[in-house]
């Protein structure tokens, strides 16, 4: 599939240069991020696009009812002022997070862009490494997810109990687990009709693994009867 072969590429470059410099991050990330291969696991489409000249409809949405659109598709859509996800899915450094590379793009109709975890356990590989930060992107619906995740080193297992929010909740600026990768979206049904119109976020999770071990893999399990969404996985 052509989106996810590229989308591998740009994962691979990431490894391959070592860096992702951007002139918008802050001294804390000014060398870059890795982003880890997640797309063999990504089973829904829960963001509506603009392909083709087409709006091609989320078809498992954010929550059961309502989806993300990208900024051309909104626009298509009606909506020239709405705040809607970025076209391009690298979505750029703050003062809480390197660059993040989510896993939609207007010119794929057809790739999975997010894993649905409902009460099962994922587990992805992560480029073999020491990390100090590794953000987990996620949406919650229907209230807080209760998390099991489990870190594997070279040498030992770490694991850690943590709730998510829901995904219309704002997070503290100073949240030492949580920010955000998109903030304060609105929502849409999936034909393409807004039905709310700000407060909804991807929250980024950053695991905080151990920095002085080599970490191999994350495995997440969803201990709660909630619709949680993982988006994407960044090392830094």
């Amino acid at each position: 599939m052509q989106c996810k072969s590229t989308l591998k590429s740009i994962a691979m470059a990431a490894l391959a240069c070592g860096v992702l410099v951007n002139s918008g991050y802050t001294t804390r990330y000014s060398i870059g991020a890795t982003q880890m291969d997640v797309v063999d696991l990504l089973n829904v489409r829960p963001v509506t696009t603009l392909t083709g000249g087409k709006l091609v409809h989320w078809t498992k949405g954010v929550d059961r009812e309502n989806g993300y659109l990208t900024a051309s598709a909104a626009k298509f859509n009606g909506e020239a002022d709405s705040k809607a996800l970025p076209d391009n899915p690298m979505i750029p450094a703050d003062n809480h997070h390197p660059e993040i590379l989510l896993n939609y793009k207007n010119d794929d109709a057809t790739g999975y862009q997010a894993r649905l975890l409902d009460t099962d356990t994922f587990t992805f590989q992560t480029f073999t490494g020491k990390y100090g930060d590794l953000y987990i992107c996620l949406t919650s619906a229907y209230g807080k997810s209760e998390l099991q995740c489990t870190l594997l080193y070279n040498d030992l297992t770490e694991q850690r109990n943590v709730t998510v929010p829901d995904w219309a909740n704002d997070v503290p600026d100073n949240d030492p687990d949580f920010c955000y990768v998109v903030h304060d979206l609105p929502k849409w049904s999936n034909t393409g009709k807004q039905t709310e119109p700000n407060h909804h976020n991807i929250h980024a999770l950053n695991l905080h693994p151990n920095p002085t071990h080599v970490l191999k893999s994350v495995s997440i399990k969803n201990l709660s009867k909630t619709y949680l969404l993982f988006w994407a996985a960044t090392g830094y």
